[in-house]
């Protein structure tokens, strides 16, 4: 049986958010201490974002790809990494407003015992985190679409847990 690239590549495209989810469900346990951060995708010709977080360690905590850079976005993808993990003892970010106000927000509304750092320095270990993304983006010169840029990381993400 010969089978094309074409349809290979199909295959991947529905089945890459099907595996992501699966293995998001059944990831180890991080750490209680998260640094936070955000960095930027290129798709259908305009900047996206991508939050991400890694725990101490440096074990992804979760991601998420979003059109904006605001403050429902970031709490968007606090509430979502909460569900999946447990409250953290701490979050590190620098020194982005949407992501000081996400917090604060999600603290005041809560009432859980977060302890919010802001340093740039201590963020170290997710910057480096994001070349990994960077560098299986870059020569694709992006996507053509937010859903193909959303499929596309949420396969490097995936490939990076496991």
């Amino acid at each position: 049986m010969i089978v094309d690239h074409a349809t290979v590549h199909r295959w991947a495209l529905k089945m890459l958010p099907v595996l992501a989810a699966v293995f998001r469900r059944r990831k180890l346990p991080v750490g209680v201490i998260w640094r936070v951060d955000e960095t930027y995708v290129l798709a259908g010709g305009q900047w996206k974002y991508l939050y991400r977080g890694v725990d101490k360690l440096g074990q992804t905590v979760d991601f998420l790809l979003t059109a904006h850079r605001d403050v429902a976005a970031a709490r968007r993808f606090f509430e979502r990494a909460i569900d999946l993990h447990d409250v953290p003892e701490s979050i590190t970010i620098d020194k982005s407003g949407a992501n000081t106000a996400a917090v604060r927000g999600l603290i005041a509304d809560s009432g859980a015992a977060i302890k919010l750092r802001q340093s740039k320095y201590l963020n170290n270990v997710v910057e480096p985190d994001h070349r990994a993304i960077k560098r299986r983006t870059r020569p694709m010169m992006g996507s053509k679409s937010f859903g193909s840029a959303a499929r596309r990381v949420a396969d490097i993400e995936t490939k990076h847990i496991v």
